[in-house]
């Protein structure tokens, strides 16, 4: 494959623009709920203005501009401003405190602030002592207070009229491939943030080596609703943006699945959660009627693991099977897809491995789940399967362009032009993440067969080691063990120790159902922590799931906790488990399980 070597992000876009200017570009949800959109005329004219704008604010090459913002149309808008000039984005999660916003602000030396709303700027608003450095905020919607300080997105856009085109077309044109464009903080799993810097030849060549995977199609149209401060989401625009495709964004998590049919995507991006709820909700729902229904879903379920089967092994599908795959799709698989859209072709599962079984189930609906593998230092993107050669339970082949080793300890390494050039900052986490000949270390490990199909089996940290010497990678066993439709989290303990135990939380929904059915009273689902019911039934689940592993693999013990959050720091920004915080925080209790 022969990657362009475009100068910038813009150079990208503007070839999208000229190919296609009244093409759909962005699509959202107005508050009344009703869709706006852009063409990619509009789309170009408008970051044009927001960059000009940014110049009469000052914002020179290489100054950075933060975004406080969940997934919109003007957080794209403002990103692709930003990189016109040569300036550089750093996002931070709507969902972020604000002591870690003062953290990141601080150490990235941003020096304006796009906020989401009223309440993201009450955050910035409690630190403003503290970041000194940040000259004005511009509010994306809402009325800003009587300040100096904050700007309406409106009043903003009216300062760029009295710079000249010629004026922003000599910026543009200074911004080189190795210029940053973001800088994306880790969500800090095990210590604080990590600026990775990331620059406009990342972008662009980490978008053409996806459009190198295969699957899009002229006209289709993508569901945004990963928040754009990961660069997964980022990089899904990017994507779009050189192909051409529609990015429709999400409203808000709460409207997801009646975003998702007013959306009608071809694909999109998502975070193996979303499918495993989408999985625990429909397996409930079948369960919930009982009856012939059950009957039938169970029937239909054993049709499309066949027919699933038939297509991995790449034989056609049999007459008989044939037709039944049909009523089954009548009758059970089309109204899962018609909750996504209907017209969903494929999806990539990406930021945290997905359980097999779970991409199972939607290939049997007619939905294939593309996992794939990236991390915030190669912009998120390695490997991915390919929608004509595609395994489950592995990552794929790496995109065009990107190389893959195992090194000698079985730790997975890349390389190539999608990695990050460095830590902002961080001499000495940059040098101790690289190998000595440039290749960038994971800290995941796999394995990679004769067709260069990569397959993870652990983390080099997360590794536990019994007491019995046993080498155990627990992300599986959390995989398949929260599958279960009453359980909602998992973390598998055990380290040095003589079994493996697991700290769990409850499904909300499910467990509620149950309690009702059995006559327990409560009013929270916490309050149904430590019932002996309760216990019994996450007892029974858990021996059931254990029927999958050997018995050096499976929980002996559990104890029921409540939901990790970001809000109680038990999960970061991108819905991964802080272990180190869990385990500290449940000493005590894990401790016990040992007694």
């Amino acid at each position: 494959m022969e990657f362009r070597d475009y100068r910038n992000i813009h150079e990208m876009l503007a070839e999208t623009v000229a190919r296609s200017p009244e093409g759909l570009a962005y699509s959202w949800f107005a508050e009344g709920g009703e869709k706006e959109s852009a063409t990619w005329a509009d789309f170009d004219a408008q970051t044009a203005q927001v960059a000009k704008s940014l110049m009469a604010l000052g914002v020179e090459k290489d100054d950075k501009v933060v975004i406080l913002s969940y997934t919109s149309y003007r957080w794209a808008l403002s990103d692709f401003g930003i990189n016109r000039i040569g300036a550089c984005t750093v996002g931070i999660y709507q969902s972020t405190l604000a002591g870690d916003c003062r953290y990141i602000i601080d150490h990235s030396d941003s020096v304006l602030a796009f906020a989401e709303d009223e309440t993201q700027l009450a955050k910035l608003m409690t630190i403003r002592e503290e970041i000194p450095r940040v000259r004005r905020v511009i509010l994306f919607k809402g009325t800003p207070p009587e300040d100096d300080w904050v700007l309406s997105f409106e009043d903003f856009l009216e300062l760029g009229d009295g710079t000249s085109d010629a004026d922003l077309a000599a910026r543009t044109a200074a911004v080189d491939p190795h210029d940053p464009a973001g800088i994306i903080y880790t969500s800090g799993t095990t210590g604080r943030p990590k600026g990775v810097i990331l620059t406009h030849d990342n972008i662009t060549f980490t978008a053409q080596s996806c459009r190198g995977c295969g699957g899009f199609r002229d006209g289709d149209s993508t569901f945004l609703f990963l928040p754009l401060a990961h660069v997964f989401a980022r990089t899904a625009v990017y994507t779009a943006a050189l192909i051409g495709n529609t990015t429709v964004f999400n409203r808000d998590m709460d409207t997801l699945i009646e975003n998702f049919k007013a959306a009608e995507p071809h694909w999109f991006i998502s975070v193996p959660r979303i499918f495993e709820k989408i999985h625990a909700r429909v397996l409930a729902g079948a369960e919930a009627k009982g009856g012939m229904a059950l009957k039938i879903f169970r029937w239909a379920g054993r049709v499309g693991r066949r027919v699933s089967d038939e297509k991995l092994a790449g034989r056609p599908v049999p007459p008989l099977l044939k037709f039944q795959y049909g009523v089954a799709d009548r009758l059970v698989f089309r109204k899962l897809r018609a909750a996504l859209g209907g017209r969903v072709r494929w999806c990539i599962s990406g930021a945290a491995p997905i359980n097999p079984d779970i991409a199972r189930f939607f290939h049997a609906a007619g939905i294939l789940v593309l996992e794939g593998l990236g991390m915030t230092e190669n912009t998120s993107f390695s490997n991915l399967n390919r929608p004509d050669n595609y395994r489950f339970g592995w990552v794929g082949p790496p995109g065009p362009g990107i190389e893959q080793r195992i090194a000698e300890d079985g730790e997975i390494q890349f390389r190539g032009r999608n990695v990050m050039p460095a830590y902002y900052k961080m001499p000495e986490e940059t040098k101790a993440t690289f190998t000595e000949d440039g290749w960038l270390r994971t800290g995941d490990l796999g394995e990679i067969d004769e067709e260069n199909f990569l397959r993870i089996t652990g983390r080099k940290k997360e590794l536990i080691i019994t007491a019995g010497g046993k080498n155990i990678a627990p992300a599986a066993i959390e995989g398949v063990m929260a599958m279960s439709k009453y359980l909602h989290q998992v973390f598998v303990v055990g380290d040095g120790r003589k079994f493996l135990s697991a700290v769990v939380t409850l499904d909300p929904e499910t467990v509620a159902d149950y309690a009702r059915s059995e006559g327990i009273s409560f009013n929270a689902v916490d309050d149904l922590i430590g019932h002996p019911k309760i216990q019994a039934l996450v007892e029974s689940e858990v021996a059931e799931k254990n029927k999958a592993f050997a018995s050096f693999e499976t929980i002996k013990k559990v104890v029921v906790v409540p939901e990790f959050t970001i809000d109680n720091a038990m999960m970061t920004p991108t819905m991964k488990l802080k272990k180190n915080a869990i385990q500290a925080e449940y000493a005590d209790e894990i401790a016990a399980l040992y007694r």
